[in-house]
């Protein structure tokens, strides 16, 4: 179903690159943000400063649906770059494009908690968290407390509890989306169906900017958060031991190991029961039949203070500073050498491989069904290198070899990497071609091109 909505464009001057574009004629409720603006260096920064240095012509606060309308007919006009930006955190900086219009969709952050759910594509992690859990809700999503749903949820969305209730993007029921005609459009199973699959696993800012989300909430129950900590020296046997246990764990156990970067490296294994700790434990009891543990720590919580526990938001969240940083990913499924992966990780050269486990409800759908391929993986693994001290393209090689190195292929559109080879196969797998003609319905001028978009 479509909304139209016709803008009143005012009078027209003399359209020019860069900061002489007459941005008079983009007439919004909240606020552009130009070049020699006092703020314009904070809001224009992404979280990863590693591209700290690029300057967008402009950035546009959207204080309403409608603002977000008039910068995409504003920038298909005059075939401006143009980028959304939820929560700033794409891992390659492609929500701030150089000399591009970022189309800030932060305000647009209100919550209506209920069995189905309204999420303002603004909102941060722990925003979602702290609205729905007060009513008594859950709705499965990252642990970072500022990332925006806008960026995670069309990704996929991966989850301390997506094993029982699947990724983000499988919870989705319907979403309004502003395509870059200037239209606003209401998508789910039976309006606009193949934009609703693209949305679900297709990545962010590729189809449209979807101003607010719809999503099937469960009930919040207590949860577990869980740490065990093993043996220094031990880390192939821990990594090892740690992928035979995914292959029985029931729905209720979501799992990750953490193999980090050092002289020597470590191996850390934690995860998250959903239920009362006593049902964790003979789960616990068969890891520990495998490799020597040397204490187990479990914290039984309600639902929102695990999500704060998460998001290391106990006491209150800490400032968003923004983190210099390489990152990639893979998908394994089957098993890795782990002798192999902890040999990646023994480097002076700080950083971590973060395995997360699927399986459950994640893999009980088809590859097809949403845009999200990766539904046999047996783990996700979040590759990370410290670019502090560095420049970009020695954290990039020293990233290459890691992930090129751990055995394993595909990736997560999520952790997007501009350097991942064979980039549109590896997020999308044989649901490429489909997401490829959806793009091109929705978006015939590439108006939200970008250097890996659909």
């Amino acid at each position: 179903m479509e909304i139209r909505r016709r803008t009143f464009i005012g009078a027209a001057g003399l359209a020019f690159a860069g900061w002489d574009r007459d941005w008079r004629r983009l007439r919004l409720s909240g606020r552009l943000v130009l070049p020699g603006d006092p703020d314009y260096d904070a809001r224009r920064r992404p979280f990863n400063t590693l591209y700290a240095s690029r300057r967008p012509a402009a950035i546009a606060l959207c204080a309403t649906e409608d603002d977000v309308a008039r910068c995409l007919e504003f920038a298909s006009r005059d075939r401006l770059p143009v980028a959304a930006r939820s929560g700033r955190h794409s891992y390659a900086g492609y929500s701030v494009p150089e000399d591009g219009l970022v189309v800030d969709v932060s305000a647009l952050n209100a919550v209506r908690p209920g069995q189905v759910t309204e999420v303002g594509a603004g909102t941060s992690m722990i925003g979602l968290y702290e609205a729905v859990g007060a009513a008594g809700w859950l709705v499965p999503g990252g642990t970072c407390a500022s990332v925006g749903i806008g960026g995670l949820a069309p990704g996929g969305g991966i989850s301390v509890v997506g094993r029982e209730y699947g990724l983000t993007c499988d919870r989705m029921v319907g979403a309004r989306v502003v395509t870059p005609d200037g239209s606003v459009r209401w998508v789910d199973e039976e309006h606009e169906p193949d934009l609703f699959w693209a949305l679900r696993g297709g990545g962010g800012g590729n189809f449209g900017v979807v101003t607010s989300f719809h999503f099937a909430a469960v009930a919040a129950r207590d949860l577990v958060p869980f740490e065990l900590r093993t043996p220094a020296g031990a880390e192939a046997d821990v990594f090892g031991a740690w992928q035979e246990w995914l292959a029985d764990l029931p729905d209720e156990l979501w799992t990750a190991c953490k193999l980090e970067m050092g002289r020597p490296p470590s191996a850390l294994v934690s995860g998250c029961w959903v239920g009362p700790p006593e049902g964790l434990t003979p789960w616990l009891d068969r890891f520990a039949a495998k490799v020597p543990v040397v204490s187990r720590n479990l914290r039984p919580m309600d639902s929102l203070t695990a999500m704060r526990y998460y998001a290391n938001c106990l006491g209150g969240c800490p400032p968003v500073l923004g983190n210099r940083f390489a990152a990639s990913s893979r998908m394994l499924r089957r098993p890795v050498d782990p002798a192999a992966a902890v040999r990646l990780v023994d480097r002076a050269r700080s950083g971590a491989i973060l395995f997360d486990s699927f399986g459950g409800a994640i893999g009980r759908v088809r590859p097809d069904e949403t845009a999200f391929p990766h539904r046999d993986a047996l783990a996700s693994a979040q590759i990370f290198v410290n670019g502090t001290g560095i420049d970009e393209a020695t954290a990039r090689r020293e990233l290459a070899e890691v992930r090129d190195g751990l055995g394993a292929g595909g990736g997560y559109v999520n952790y997007v990497d501009p350097e991942m080879p064979d980039w549109r196969t590896a997020y999308y797998g044989h649901n490429y071609p489909r997401l490829h003609r959806v793009a091109r319905r929705y978006d015939p001028d590439r108006v939200l091109a970008f250097p890996q978009s659909v």
